[in-house]
Formats: C-alpha cells, structure tokens, sequence
C-alpha cells in the first residue's frame, strides 16, 4: 500500500507548488521515498518536484490521457514508493469549458484523496463558506482536510480554526505568511529548477514550516493502490533517438521518453547550446521546447550543432521552441534577429508578445504518426513571416473549434508550436 493525496485549491496563486514542494521535502527528510505528480500540461513544476523528492516527476491529464494510461502512469510512480503526492492545476474545477480536464476529474477518476489548500489572507470567518462551497460541491470527491496558507498570526488562526470547526473537516495546519516562502516568476511561469541558485534553501525552509505548522508529514492520510494496467503514450520517433536536453530545451515530457524506452527505442541526449551533436547513428533527432529565446545568441553561434541538423538523414522533429530553433530566424524580445537552422520556412519573434494559450486536438497530416493525438500550446512568441511548405497538423481547441492546419514539414523535418502528450483517447 502507498499513501497518494492531490493538492488542490480553489484557484492559482494560492500556494500549491510551495506547499507541495515542502512536503516533498519533509516526508523525504524524514526517510520515506517519495514521488510526485503534476495535473495537466507542465513544464516548469514537475522540474522542482524532482529537486524536492530526488525522484522524476510525472504529468497527469485528465483532458488529454485515458484513465488507464493515467493508471499505469500513476503505478509506475506508485509501486517503489512510501507516498505520492499530486499537485493540481489552477483551480479544483477548473478545466476545459465543456470538457472533462479539471484536478477534480483526476481526483474522481482515480479515487484519490484531496487535501484543500486554502488562502486565508484578508479574510475571517468567510474561510468557512469558501471551505464548504468547495467540498460540498461534488459530493464524490474524499478530502483529506484543509491546510491554510498566509495565516497572519496566533489569533488570526484561531479565528480561521473556530470557523471551519462545524464542518467536521480535519485541519491539517495553518502556514504562516512568510516573504521566504514566495516565488520569482517568468513569462512561462515559475523560473526553470536550473536557475534558481537559491532552490534548496527555498525547498528546505518550506519543509521546515510544512513539518512545523501542519501535521500532514506525520497525519495518516488515506491510503490508495493502483492496479497496473496497460496505455498507449506515443509511438516512438525512431529505433534510436537523440533528446536534445539543456537550459534551451528542458521541456520533454518524462512520460514520452519513458513510453519510448519501454517500447525499445535508445533515448541519448546532447547540448545545443554546448555545440554538441547528435549521435551519428540516431535515425530521430527531437527538439523540446523551453527558453531559446533567452539563449538566442549562444544557439546562433552553434555551428557544429546546426550543420549536423543541415547534413543529416534522421527525422527531425521540433515543438514550440524546438520548432522555432529548426526556423529561419529567431527575433528575440530587444528586436535582434538570430539566424537559426534554416531547415523550415519561418521566422518567430519575441519583439511582439502574444499569448498562446490552450489544449490542441491534432490530426496528423504527415510525419511520424498517424494516429489523431492530443497535446497544447503555451507560447508568447509570434510567428513573423512564414513560407511555403506542408503542414504538420490539421488543429482543433478543446471545444473542437478549428484553429486551421499548423505546423510545417519539408523533407526529413517537421514541428510546430504544440505540445504533443499522448495519442488522443
């Protein structure tokens, strides 16, 4: 048996990642193995789970996976572990419009517990309305209790504490409001594990205050197993294939790399930005997204990098910014163009800032997959001029709106803005 929770809240902002990372931590520092879970489709978080928890951090989507493949998924993480701990996304209901996607879906789903993080800043005695609203809501979700977060002192919490104590709901703690406890921020979110110097004290005071100010890291929180079932993630690029993998590119799913190697295919990785190559026997090269537009400069001089991309045979397949790094140019956020590979008719910019934002379904129109797929788009860039090539993709929004054919293909090399997942339900 493994201990399994979600922490959700009733909307963003509200301390999820903190409270989360700091658990982490806590049932770590005190000898337990743990792992971790990110609802939705997400870079940046599963990156500082895996700082917190020493184990690899996987993505869950109730819109885009089949309950089975959440399953399997979820028992891979499940089987070596003492507790799993799924941070949810935006608010517990909150999803596609008209489309199953929310934390509460996956919580419903798989029978999973819910601890209900709560901002208590600016408010008394209403905390018990917003508490019972949420809980009462859908009747089948299991809540483990409460934590409030930014508690401004000793009688401040009592107030909270005697509010909430007729809705016979545990509360689990109360976190005080704290400066340490806050995050620097990016266009795309949280700035990137990588970069932050000051990470491990960050995660180590936040296990601190978790383990002094609630009683999750030591409660019995209701106990959860999976049975292991099969699900289909994505058909491999290729028998061997080269990730690349660095500040510029650090947005690979780990749930496709590991569908890829338990279907056979060899993963090897390599720097862009160190001018390093791809290995010559790789028959797929895949370029992620993540920063390049901060790393423009340092991408442009890579010759030995792009003149293998320019001379290989191997499939080449980019998404978001490995898409705009196979382009023509890349125009960074001061106005400066960059040379890029050259490989596909199009030039992105940063200079003019639009926000793209949601999940996509894909009918593939060529490439290496033939199946319909489902994936997302989460991009600020904008696409400055385009030529002539194919498409990749004919593109739907969650609703099933059309959002046209995206994408490009010429030859060997492929991409688009989007975010594959997995293969559509």
């Amino acid at each position: 048996m493994v201990k399994v929770f979600v922490v959700a809240a009733p909307a963003s902002g509200s301390g999820k990642t903190m409270l989360t990372l700091g658990l982490l931590r806590a049932f770590r520092n005190r000898g337990l193995k743990v792992a971790s879970a990110k609802v939705g489709p997400d870079h940046i978080d599963p990156r500082f789970h895996e700082v917190a928890s020493g184990w690899p951090c996987l993505n869950l989507d109730p819109w885009a996976m089949k309950p089975d493949l959440m399953r399997s998924l979820l028992t891979g993480l499940a089987k070596d572990s003492d507790v799993v701990i799924i941070e949810g996304v935006m608010g517990l209901f909150d999803g596609p419009q008209g489309a199953r996607g929310s934390t509460a879906d996956l919580a419903q789903e798989l029978r999973i517990p819910i601890i209900l993080v709560l901002d208590a800043s600016r408010q008394g005695q209403s905390i018990a309305a917003l508490a019972q609203g949420f809980i009462k809501f859908n009747t089948k979700l299991k809540f483990a209790g409460i934590i409030l977060n930014r508690v401004a002192s000793d009688r401040h919490a009592a107030i909270l504490a005697s509010a909430l104590e007729p809705l016979k709901i545990p509360l689990l703690g109360a976190v005080r409001q704290s400066d340490s406890l806050a995050w620097p921020s990016r266009h795309l979110g949280l700035v990137q594990a990588q970069e932050n110097q000051q990470l491990e004290e960050f995660i180590e005071t936040a296990a601190s205050t978790i383990s002094r100010e609630t009683i999750v890291d030591k409660a019995e929180i209701e106990e959860a197993w999976f049975e292991l079932v099969g699900g289909t993630v994505l058909p491999p690029l290729g028998q061997r294939i080269a990730v690349a993998e660095d500040m510029a590119f650090s947005f690979a799913y780990p749930h496709i790399l590991q569908s890829w190697k338990k279907s056979g295919a060899e993963i090897s990785l390599f720097s862009p930005l160190k001018d390093e190559t791809p290995r010559d026997d790789s028959d797929a090269v895949f370029l992620p997204g993540g920063y390049p537009e901060l790393h423009a400069g340092p991408l442009a001089q890579s010759r030995k990098f792009f003149g293998h991309l320019r001379d290989t045979k191997a499939l080449i397949y980019g998404e978001c910014g490995g898409y705009m790094v196979l382009g023509d140019a890349l125009i960074d956020g001061g106005g400066k163009s960059h040379a890029m590979a050259g490989l596909l008719p199009v030039t992105t910019s940063f200079a003019r800032r639009k926000l793209h934002l949601g999940y996509r379904q894909l009918k593939p129109l060529g490439g290496p997959w033939s199946k319909p797929l489902r994936g997302h788009e989460y991009h600020y860039s904008t696409i400055e001029s385009e030529g002539k090539a194919d498409r990749l993709f004919i593109a739907r929004d969650a609703a099933g709106e059309s959002l046209g054919n995206i994408g490009l293909r010429r030859g060997n090399v492929m991409g688009s803005y989007a975010h594959i997942i997995c293969e559509a339900p």
